[in-house]
């Protein structure tokens, strides 16, 4: 007859008073023992009671008899958590509390218990945690007492609740380890639960699975907040229009949302800015120009018309002078102070804000000048709206003036009829798609050469501009040619100074680091210059030797011309190729005389200005010269867009450029030739003529231009 198995007994459940349990010297416990009992206190005290009994075991005097005492093998950080409660005077110290008390013939040692409690401890998994605080919030639970009783901060707690909102197929993909927790993060960019799924499955298979780029697709069709349309037209009005916002994302403490409807925010911004061209042809200029961009040089070959600023009044002087003195008051005052009180801090912020309000004062302009003259309407990159008024075009310029007798035009001043402002927002034309049938590497399009030229152009402007010693060498090389009659075709340098202008430009190059450097010289300068004729020729007299070679060297920049253009072979007009070859010569000396790095310079590759302009081979390309075959095989497969957005990020600290921004002269003449160790999945003939034929091309004609298409 088979023996019957034992049944188990379990250990029984006592109450005992608090006063009655010490720490057991069993507990495996030893190392940071106090890890985590702050949190637990906590959630003891919020709950006032204990989730799991401690487990004991009776303490034996040296016959084998129950002293009254017991310890405390298992939960000694639940005894810790309820030691600080007693000296809280939370918890009486005789309290009962709730154990389980072992068995005198227990087979597991004390040593054991501790050790099974807290490795047989299954940690939750994340995506149970998510759901639990949702199903909190959806109990009615506030944030704020979640976050409270968890002892984390109410940001933790919505990241979880937007967590277990993500599409329940992601979160299978995510319980099945399909999807780290950075990847499920990117995807609570977009609420909508199939938006997601459709990118899923767009990148479950790619090599490029990264959080950022699941972000960007899901926020394709949307501007972030911090977009300076989003700025200009404010959150606030773009909803009350019927607009709609993504949540926040909140992986990202920068992140302030994201404006769904594209459309609507432009034809808001539209609106806007209508409105205020309005206003300003109002006040009786001939044109307003109303664009959200602005190119660089836009007033390039306008006069500038001088204003009055407009004198303060008694009431505003005696303003100015109050904001003052309690502005020095308070310096003085907290002169000594490391670090200055927060409302002390903001109120001289004010002050200074008001300060400044009136040194931009509003300007007066003569209306003969206003009749003739006109104003550019746009946004800053903050958002806010910028106006500058007094611009007279060439055509406009008054030969004689009119006639007093003559009659006035509606009955208004002569020639003060307003031309209605014309509003072209992103009016640049498309550049043509590249032919993404050609796998071969094609020549460079005509106008990206162009443009990359410009960049070139403005950061040689910038370079010389700083090194007055170069400027003088460059302006003393052209007045020799022209005094002693040397050929000065294609000079780089047009020494009269006429400032050549960017007829082709990409978006980004007002933007760069040069461009800045070359506007806050000359915005510094024309602060100082005197109006007058005759008192700048005394000013100039006056200045100090170092001033003048300064000023010599910024003005004789501004003649740079390095760009590229269409070559004329008629010399009819435009530049002959000689010229062109010239030219670029010259630019090349310059950039090796002053040092010019045109990736120190801060010129990267993007998008915008070359990635996105250009066949997929010769992204591949620039991917494989800058980081090898490896990198460039990883990308191969994209569709065009994503693999310029891609190659962009992988590019940006490489030091790569384009082929008209490289280098020339010995050093670089010594690389070798990228197309000949090309991988056969790049090779191409990227040496054509005008024809289509590399074996007919013309060996002294310059490498940028057999680079243009």
């Amino acid at each position: 007859m088979a023996k019957a198995a034992k049944k188990i007994v379990f250990s029984e459940a006592r109450n005992i008073p608090f006063d009655k349990l010490v720490v057991s010297e069993s507990n495996v416990r030893q190392t940071h023992r106090d890890n985590g009992v702050d949190d637990l206190t906590h959630d003891i005290d919020w709950r006032e009671d204990l989730i799991q009994s401690l487990n004991v075991r009776a303490i034996l005097d040296s016959d084998g008899n129950e002293t009254g005492l017991f310890e405390v093998p298992a939960g000694q950080r639940r005894y810790l958590a309820i030691e600080r409660l007693v000296k809280q005077k939370r918890f009486p110290k005789n309290g009962p509390v709730p154990c389980i008390v072992r068995k005198q013939d227990a087979k597991a040692l004390a040593e054991d218990d501790s050790l099974a409690e807290n490795t047989h401890h299954v940690p939750l998994h994340p995506l149970d945690e998510f759901r639990a605080f949702k199903t909190l919030a959806d109990k009615g639970m506030e944030e704020e007492l979640i976050a409270f009783v968890h002892r984390t901060t109410r940001r933790v707690v919505q990241q979880r609740l937007a967590l277990a909102k993500v599409s329940p197929k992601l979160h299978e993909v995510f319980a099945e380890d399909g999807m780290t927790l950075r990847l499920l993060e990117a995807f609570t960019a977009h609420p909508d639960h199939e938006r997601q799924e459709q990118v899923f499955e767009a990148i479950q298979h790619s090599h490029f699975r990264e959080p950022w780029r699941v972000r960007q697709m899901l926020t394709e069709t949307s501007v972030p907040a911090s977009d300076k349309r989003a700025r200009f037209v404010g959150v606030d009005e773009y909803v009350s229009a019927g607009g709609a916002i993504l949540p926040r994302y909140l992986f990202d403490e920068e992140d302030e949302g994201w404006l769904d409807d594209v459309p609507l925010l432009d034809r808001l911004v539209s609106e806007k800015l209508k409105v205020a061209a309005d206003e300003i042809a109002e006040e009786g200029w001939k044109w307003v120009v109303v664009d959200l961009e602005l190119p660089y040089g836009y007033d390039r070959s306008l006069r500038g018309v001088v204003g009055t600023p407009v004198d303060l009044s008694e009431e505003e002087h005696a303003e100015r002078r109050t904001l003052r003195n309690e502005q020095d008051r308070l310096e003085t005052e907290y002169a000594d102070y490391d670090e200055l009180p927060d409302e002390i801090d903001q109120r001289l912020g004010e002050i200074e804000e008001k300060l400044e309000a009136f040194e931009h004062r509003p300007v007066a302009f003569d209306p003969a000048e206003i009749a003739i003259g006109g104003a550019f309407v746009t946004i800053n990159e903050d958002g806010e709206l910028m106006v500058d008024r007094g611009w007279v075009r060439p055509e406009d310029e008054l030969e004689e003036a009119v006639d007093a007798d003559e009659p006035e035009a509606d009955g208004g001043a002569p020639g003060a009829a307003v031309q209605r402002a014309v509003i072209t927002i992103g009016g640049a034309p498309a550049e043509p798609e590249p032919d993404e049938d050609e796998e071969t590497i094609k020549p460079l399009p005509e106008r990206l050469v162009i443009e990359l030229t410009a960049h070139r152009t403005l950061a040689l402007r910038e370079a010389v501009g700083a090194n007055p010693n170069v400027a003088l060498t460059a302006l003393l090389h052209k007045l020799v040619r022209d005094t002693f009659r040397r050929s000065t075709h294609g000079a780089t340098l047009e020494a009269f100074v006429r400032e050549v202008g960017f007829r082709e430009q990409g978006p980004d190059l007002k933007t760069t680091p040069y461009a800045a450097a070359v506007g806050e010289r000359h915005d510094g300068w024309k602060a100082d210059l005197p109006t007058d004729d005759d008192a700048l020729w005394d000013w100039l007299e006056a200045l100090d030797q170092d001033s003048r070679m300064a000023l010599l060297a910024h003005c004789v920049a501004f003649g740079i011309n390095a760009l590229y253009e269409r070559p004329n072979p008629h010399s009819a007009s435009g530049v002959t190729e000689r010229g062109l070859a010239a030219r670029m010569a010259e630019a090349d000396r310059l950039a090796r005389t002053t040092g010019l790095d045109m990736v120190e310079a801060g010129f990267r590759p993007t998008v915008a200005n070359y990635l996105g302009r250009v066949t997929k081979p010769r992204i591949l390309e620039a991917v494989y010269e800058a980081l090898g075959e490896d990198k460039a095989r990883l990308i191969d497969h994209l569709k065009k867009d994503d693999m310029a957005r891609e190659a962009e990020r992988l590019l940006a600290d490489t030091g790569w450029l384009p082929e008209p921004l490289r280098p020339t002269g010995p050093d670089a003449a010594d690389e070798a030739d990228a197309d000949a160790d090309l991988p056969a999945f790049l090779a191409g003939d990227d040496q054509v003529d005008g024809d289509g034929d590399g074996a007919n091309a013309d060996p002294e004609t310059d490498a940028t231009m057999t680079a243009a298409e």
